[in-house]
């Protein structure tokens, strides 16, 4: 019997998605880097019983690592499916992460496959799949990253229903640190803490918040015995930032938050 992976919800998050893959609604999430859009999905896809296929999208993705190619072994030439194929003819969840770094030509494959078609044409082999209804398209990005040449096209972005995530309240988020790494309410409450202030500079030195997958991080070292401030130093400053003097204020408040 499998295990849930751990997830808290934020909102009704959960309650949308079931809806959506009950109705076949392609699902679009949005929201920073680290704050559980693909826990969530695995998660999601765990709780249905549905294979997932998850793709980290870049800028050399192409229509054919989705759908997929040819490929030449023992002397024959045979045909391979992409993942998105693969999802398709199992009815499972395919998952486009960061969908905007994707090309756009590339991206023009979902288009069948997120309207009332639902088809996947292959034009290699000249087949045209049709999606069963067990079959669900999500796709994420950060919003934060967007602009003029890295953004969803609005005829794409149409096609979704869509959620919007952030970063978990207070509560919720020490909850979260809890339990995934089991350490203490109180260690927990400092940590949620220190990542607020952080938070609070992201406008002004940082280019990226302090994600929860961060503090996670964090919290899994200390918890094996490895002392805090450094914790804190390896897991979320050295991260967050490369220049020595950001880096070294960043550490005034990790001190102020652990007391050394």
């Amino acid at each position: 019997m499998s295990t849930l992976p751990f997830y808290k919800p934020h909102s009704n998050e959960i309650e949308l998605f079931e809806h959506a893959y009950r109705n076949q609604l392609p699902l679009l999430i949005k929201g920073p880097t680290g704050c559980g859009k693909t826990r969530f999905v695995a998660h999601m896809a765990e709780k249905l019983n549905r294979p997932l296929y998850t793709v980290a999208c870049h800028d050399d993705l192409t229509a054919a690592d989705l759908v997929g190619r040819h490929l030449i072994g023992d002397g024959v030439t045979y045909w391979s499916d992409g993942p998105l194929s693969r999802a398709v003819r199992e009815g499972g969840i395919c998952y486009l992460d960061e969908v905007v770094e994707a090309r756009k030509d590339t991206t023009v494959v979902l288009h069948p496959l997120s309207d009332d078609r639902r088809i996947l044409p292959i034009e290699r082999t000249g087949e045209i799949l049709q999606a069963p209804p067990e079959f669900m398209l999500v796709v994420s990005y950060n919003p934060g990253y967007q602009n003029f040449l890295k953004g969803m096209k609005p005829s794409t972005r149409q096609r979704f229903v869509s959620l919007r995530f952030d970063f978990p309240n207070s509560a919720l988020e020490q909850e979260i640190l809890i339990g995934e790494t089991n350490i203490d309410a109180m260690l927990s409450k400092r940590l949620v803490n220190l990542a607020n202030a952080l938070r609070a500079l992201k406008e002004h030195d940082l280019e990226e918040a302090a994600s929860t997958r961060l503090l996670v991080y964090a919290a899994t070292l200390i918890k094996s015995g490895f002392d805090p401030v450094d914790a804190c130093r390896a897991a979320m400053v050295e991260t967050l930032t490369d220049d020595i003097e950001t880096a070294e204020a960043l550490m005034e408040i990790v001190h102020a938050s652990f007391g050394r």
